[in-house]
């Protein structure tokens, strides 16, 4: 899994931010579990997030360009 590119990593208020929606969009799902689990999964799905950007840059690299994703940071995607 050699996927993620320390550079594109989310800064901390960027990464704060993701999880804090995520845990606005997702609170009526995860609200029957513990606490620690709760931030368990939404830094699991952070991750997950920041993987999947990664990898589709690292695809969109390899596209013809009418097959190429928008250019977008990842502090533009979160805001």
């Amino acid at each position: 899994m050699g996927w993620i590119n320390v550079s594109k990593r989310l800064n901390v208020r960027s990464r704060r931010a993701l999880r804090n929606k995520l845990a606005e969009v997702f609170s009526d799902k995860i609200k029957v579990l513990p606490v620690d689990m709760q931030d368990i999964l939404l830094d699991d799905l952070v991750t997950a997030f920041e993987n999947r950007l990664s990898m589709f840059s690292q695809v969109k690299s390899s596209l013809s360009p009418e097959f190429e994703l928008a250019e977008a940071s990842t502090e533009q995607v979160i805001a």
